[in-house]
């Protein structure tokens, strides 16, 4: 059995990131390189670089997203990025979808341990969910699919002139451009690369911001966010 690496030491950035949930973030982390690693959802190769590549780099995203807005961290997976927005950002309500239920204990346990009561942990696929859970202000989303797949599960579920905002690495301008169609037919009406965390992360993380119109998803989808609500009515009076 190979050994497991060891968690280092958090640098100085994140006291600044996190603040007074720095203490929180540490026991994350802890999280992520012991229950993380054991249950598959970190790879043990990662923890030597948990605070920069994961924690710090998702932490950052909080410098474009508006105050006291609703978001669904899409595809959560172990909680990234939404679980470090949720610990820099206390004004926001976050939920954080994910379909495999050892994902979901895991955040549901770090939810509970940390006290975030801010965030909601929800099971399902975000086609499943469509139309039960509430359209929000913001869809984030890390390392979960190519970008014109990732915007039909994600701009659905966003209210009227909200925006997803997607943690991309060095392909970003490259998927951006080969989603430009799908991303217009979801209604899409505007597009941008966003550089942040300067002078905490290097290289900055790439977020692809895709804000739509009043029609998230297109016509086909809000046919089905409506059918979705009203069979939701019909089942509660019953």
């Amino acid at each position: 059995m190979t050994e497991a690496a060891e968690l280092p030491p958090a640098p100085e950035q994140a006291r600044d990131v996190f603040g007074d949930r720095f203490t929180d973030a540490v026991r994350y982390a802890e999280l992520l390189a012991e229950a993380g690693v054991r249950r598959g959802l970190i790879g043990p190769r990662e923890v030597p670089r948990l605070w920069e590549r994961h924690l710090l780099n998702c932490a950052v995203l909080s410098e474009v997203v508006p105050e006291g807005v609703t978001v669904c961290d899409v595809g959560s997976g172990a909680g990234l990025p939404g679980i470090p927005l949720a610990l820099v950002r206390e004004d926001l309500k976050i939920t954080l979808l994910e379909p495999l239920l050892r994902r979901t204990n895991f955040l549901t346990e770090v939810v509970e341990l940390l006290g975030l009561d801010h965030v909601t942990v929800v099971r399902g696929r975000a086609e499943e969910v469509m139309g039960k859970l509430p359209p929000v202000h913001v869809v984030t989303a890390r390392a979960v699919a190519p970008l014109d797949r990732l915007a039909t599960w994600g701009i659905p579920l966003l209210r009227p002139y909200g925006e997803m905002l997607a943690l991309k690495g060095d392909t970003a301008e490259e998927e951006l451009k080969a989603a430009a169609t799908a991303l217009s037919k979801l209604g899409a009406v505007e597009t941008s690369i966003l550089h942040v965390g300067e002078g905490v992360v290097d290289p900055q993380s790439t977020v692809v911001r895709v804000e739509v119109g009043e029609s998230p998803g297109g016509v086909r989808f809000a046919a089905k966010r409506a059918k979705a609500a009203r069979t939701g009515r019909t089942r509660r009076r019953r």
